[in-house]
């Protein structure tokens, strides 16, 4: 993308997160989050979709950023077909406050032992929300399928990429390339559809 350097924050604490979106955005973007904003408010995630906590997490940063700064923030997680979907929306404390990432895949794992290989599908998916000022202007989703694995592999990504392979592959997302991932994953996906948006919003002028 041509131009001068456009800026954008990522309502995210999650530095992992940033990074990605700062790869998959490219050299054309500036790219914040919100461990530069430290004085922003973490808002409570009790939206019942992925839509609803995406949208508040942007509005709330975005309503005290101002009408000149562009949000974004996803909502993501990992739906598991035998667990009914779970732990979808609390992907990120599926296992309790401080369980972190290992807590939360071990949990996962202990629920699936002993499920054959054919019955382990899982999907990734994300919504991205977009907001200025006080108004959530418009949100985007991806998803991406695959199946889970019976033990961590890898130690690329974050969260459950180490036990998830995705569709047309043999290699977990904590094993293969960041550049492969990126390519496929649900957040690059939406994040995608989010562009083309922007670009036919004529959205992404700085202000």
């Amino acid at each position: 993308m041509n131009g001068p350097v456009r800026r954008i924050v990522i309502a995210t604490h999650n530095t992992h997160k940033t990074g990605e979106f700062r790869a998959l955005l490219g050299a054309g973007w500036e790219v914040e989050d919100l461990t530069m904003h430290p004085e922003l408010p973490v808002p409570v995630e009790d939206g019942a979709t992925f839509e609803e906590n995406a949208g508040l997490k942007a509005r709330s940063a975005a309503e005290r950023l101002g009408e000149a700064v562009l949000v974004v923030a996803d909502d993501s997680g990992l739906e598991v077909d035998h667990l009914a979907g779970r732990p979808g929306i609390f992907s990120a404390r599926y296992a309790g406050p401080g369980a972190g990432d290992a807590g939360n895949r071990d949990k996962v794992l202990q629920e699936l032992e002993g499920v054959p290989a054919a019955e382990r599908g899982a999907r990734f998916r994300c919504v991205l929300a977009v907001a200025r000022g006080a108004e959530v202007l418009a949100c985007f989703s991806g998803a991406v399928e695959g199946r889970l694995t019976g033990a961590v592999a890898g130690e690329g990504g974050f969260g459950y990429d180490p036990i998830f392979i995705p569709e047309g592959h043999e290699a977990t997302f904590g094993e293969l390339p960041a550049a492969v991932k990126n390519g496929l994953s649900h957040r690059a996906k939406a994040l995608e559809k989010l562009l083309e948006w922007l670009e036919d919003a004529e959205l992404t002028s700085p202000p």
